[in-house]
């Protein structure tokens, strides 16, 4: 048996980890063709807003950290839906706001630890039984919410009047995917990092969109990427003593860039073949037959 699953923790950090590849992905597809890349990142910070509160409170920070994201990812949304605000002066609003308390409430308190560094940079150490419940529990939320509204979800994705037009309740299924990313960004911290918890969100999801043909194509690639990712970025934090989130992320970026390289390879042999200079994209695929109809 290989040396890395003779460690307890190291278990735990290969099954919390292989579930956060298949959750963020999962509706970081949506995000991305949304062009709210950028609310994961927003969404990160305020976890850590959340978790400095837990702290200074003695309350469970991924608990404080859960309700300040959801929180946040709903007034996020309502503020953009609306039109009080646009969608990325939202996003700045909220970064920046939690961000200033966050840097506040660590000030006031005893600084940074060992805890909270672990909350910021991700380690495999922190994962625990609970840590694993919590992400096993909205996975299978996050599942059961893209297989019951996927037809609404693309087209939101692709033109939200269209959809609306169609019958989509196109404001209360953004709702529930912003509040859904703000648990994401909390159950997923202690893998990878409140601070780079949102490249495991769009990364896979770049590289996916890099190469599929289809939108269904795209889902499996980018929960494939993401799992790829986390298995290669934790035995490299193992074997050569990197810091776990860190390793992830790297790998990621390296997926994206592999996925650069095979679709350019792939559009040089449709051109010599005469098919045209380019493949299809989910993008282009999106109003087509990949794509079902909502129901009114």
């Amino acid at each position: 048996m290989p040396e890395i699953f003779q460690f307890d923790f190291m278990i735990r950090a290969l099954i919390g980890g292989s579930m956060v590849a298949i959750l963020a992905p999962s509706f970081g597809l949506f995000i991305v063709l949304r062009r709210l890349s950028l609310i994961a990142d927003t969404l990160s910070h305020v976890a850590l807003m959340g978790v400095a509160i837990g702290f200074v409170t003695s309350i469970y920070p991924t608990f404080v950290a859960l309700i300040a994201t959801t929180s946040s990812a709903a007034g996020i949304e309502q503020l953009r839906s609306r039109g009080r605000l646009p969608g990325d002066a939202a996003l700045a609003v909220f970064l920046y706001s939690s961000l200033a308390i966050a840097v506040i409430v660590i000030s006031k308190s005893s600084g940074f630890n060992a805890d909270l560094f672990g909350y910021l940079f991700g380690t495999v150490l922190s994962i625990t039984d609970r840590d694993l419940w919590l992400i096993g529990v909205l996975l299978i939320v996050v599942i059961l919410f893209v297989a019951s509204f996927y037809p609404e979800l693309t087209q939101s994705a692709f033109d939200q009047d269209l959809a609306h037009v169609s019958g989509v309740r196109v404001t209360a299924t953004n709702l529930a995917l912003a509040v859904l990313t703000g648990a994401t960004v909390t159950a997923s911290m202690r893998v990878v990092g409140v601070l780079m918890v949102g490249a495991l969100i769009v990364i896979p999801v770049l590289a996916a969109l890099r190469l599929a043909h289809g939108f269904r194509t795209a889902l499996v690639l980018a929960v494939g990427f993401g799992l790829i990712s986390v298995w290669i970025g934790l035995a490299v934090a193992f074997y050569a003593d990197l810091a776990a989130g860190g390793a992830i992320v790297l790998t990621t970026v390296a997926m994206l860039a592999l996925a650069e390289i095979v679709g350019r390879l792939q559009d040089r042999f449709s051109s010599r073949r005469g098919r045209g200079a380019a493949l299809p994209t989910p993008l282009s695929e999106a109003k087509g037959k990949d794509i079902e109809p909502a129901n009114s």
